[in-house]
Parts: structure tokens; C-alpha cells; sequence
């Protein structure tokens, strides 16, 4: 049996669609993960073979005030499941993020770069890492970027509303890196999963194929969607945020490729999945 931690986000639902009673699902209404000797007692004879861990503070711009909370999820709760894991003899499969790196390289980052956080929520997905080396004995880090599904709140979804309601579109376009649409990271993951060597402890890159900006991205949703809005590039500097972001997180996907024998997809065919399903 799975367990899917965080099974209302994202990725969560996404997982949900592909295995259904083949896993038990978990929420922060459901289980706490932060509260160790909950988590443990809630796991006693439920037959956990492997753990995916979903669950995750994902809001970059409020991880910048609420720090602690930030850390308790993405630190502290990432820690129980690993040593949850470790206990159970179960692979466990953590979700990290391109945001552990500072955006200073120039070609596709491999998973021996060491990361250098340019922001809060960052700093805690590497720490959340560096929880699942240490405690885990079998785990699957797998660091994705900017994504996205039918599903809750992201970037692909926000174009497709402002499209509907406004005239012009300001979108970021000197950020760089590769859009990544959840269920088929989901499949990637399902398929390494029986692939995994027991005691390995590997950090993997995955996203879609390709190279993007926002802006790119955001033109691409306007167009598939034949919506009459405007897109219009504007600098990181003229969007000021509180958080900073890494003007590049293109990641080298050669690692797991090679490893697991898998097939990327064009990020526009995501993109073109995700708006069918949302039509």
C-alpha cells in the first residue's frame, strides 16, 4: 500500500487520478506530519510500502513571513516521514524544487550543483532534503519546477483567468526554466518507483523537455486558449517581489533519463493537456 501525503494539492489529487484504492490519502485535516508520534501511531498495521510525500509549504512570497511554519512543514514534517520510512523498511519519494539553486548558471543544472537558496522557502526544501539523506534509508528526492495541473492554484490557471478578464498581461520574461505539467511527473514517478534499488539514496532532476521564460509560457497558454488578451514582457526588476527567485532554473533531466530509461514531454504538450482538461 502507498501512502500520499499532502493529497489535496496539486500533485496529491494528481496521484489520486492515477492510483485511486491503491493508496491511502492523506491531508493536513487527516495527519499531521509534523507531530511525530502521531504520525507513527497512525501508520501501525495500515502495510505501508512506500511513502510520497506530496505534502509541502508551497506559497514562496508568504514563506518570507511565516518562517516558521514554512519550516515546520517542508523541515520537520519531511524528517518524521523519513524516519517514518526508515522504520516501515519503505521507499520514500520526496518532491523538491528548482528554488534550491540561485539562478547564476548558464546551462542546465545537474544534481552534483550545490545548492544556494535565494529564498526562504528554498532554504527549507534543501533542509527537508538533507532530512531525507540522513534519516531515510531507500528515497527518491526528485527536484521539479514551475508546476502546474488542472488542479489548485498555479501559473498556468492564473494566465488562463486573467486572459478571460483582461485586456494586457504583464509577465516576467528574464526568468528562465522549464514549465512541468503534474501529471506527468506523476507517471515518471510511478514508473521509476519499482525500478528504485532498496538502500539507494538518490536525488533526481525532472521536469518537461524544453526551455522557457514566463512570459513564453504565459504567451503560450493566451494563444492555445484563442483568448484576445495582450502579453507584455517586463523585467524582474519591474516586478518587485518579496522573495527572490533564480533568474535561471533550467535542470538537466540526464541523470533520470539514463537511469530509468524514461521519455520527456515538450512542455507545451502539458500545456496543451492541461487547458483540454480545463475546457
Amino acid at each position: 500500500m502507498f501512502l500520499i501525503t499532502g493529497a489535496k494539492g496539486q500533485l496529491g489529487l494528481c496521484f489520486k487520478d492515477l492510483l485511486a484504492e491503491k493508496a491511502l490519502y492523506t491531508d493536513v485535516d487527516t495527519l499531521d506530519i509534523t507531530d511525530k508520534e502521531d504520525l507513527f501511531k497512525w501508520a501501525e498495521n495500515k502495510n505501508i510500502k512506500a511513502i510520497i510525500n506530496c505534502a509541502a509549504y508551497t506559497n514562496v512570497e508568504k514563506a518570507e513571513q511565516e518562517q516558521s511554519l514554512a519550516q515546520k512543514i517542508n523541515v520537520v514534517g519531511v524528517e518524521n516521514l523519513a524516519k517514518l520510512a526508515a522504520e516501515l523498511n519503505a521507499l520514500i519519494v520526496h518532491f523538491s524544487t528548482d528554488y534550491v539553486f540561485d539562478g547564476s548558471d548558464t546551462a542546465p543544472i545537474c544534481e552534483e550543483t550545490k545548492p544556494s537558496p535565494l529564498n526562504f522557502y528554498g532554504k527549507t526544501k534543501f533542509e527537508g532534503e538533507e532530512k531525507i539523506l540522513k534519516y531515510a534509508k531507500t528515497a527518491v528526492i526528485i527536484r521539479t519546477a514551475w508546476l502546474y495541473s488542472p488542479y489548485g492554484k498555479n501559473f498556468v490557471k492564473t494566465m488562463l483567468n486573467l486572459g478571460e478578464t483582461k485586456k494586457e498581461i504583464n509577465v516576467v520574461s528574464d526568468q528562465i526554466g522549464t514549465p512541468t505539467f503534474a501529471p506527468h511527473l506523476v507517471k515518471a514517478v510511478l514508473d521509476i518507483m519499482p525500478k528504485v534499488k532498496q538502500n539507494s539514496r538518490e536525488i533526481y532532476h525532472y521536469t518537461d523537455d524544453g526551455v522557457a521564460s514566463w512570459y513564453d509560457l504565459a504567451s503560450f497558454v493566451i494563444k492555445t486558449a484563442a483568448l484576445p488578451a495582450k502579453v507584455n514582457p517586463i523585467l524582474t526588476k519591474d516586478y518587485p517581489t518579496q522573495a527572490r527567485r533564480p533568474m535561471y532554473s533550467v535542470l538537466s533531466k540526464e541523470k533520470i533519463i539514463k537511469t530509468f530509461n524514461i521519455t520527456l514531454n515538450p512542455w507545451q504538450r502539458g500545456v496543451e493537456k492541461c487547458l483540454k482538461q480545463l475546457s
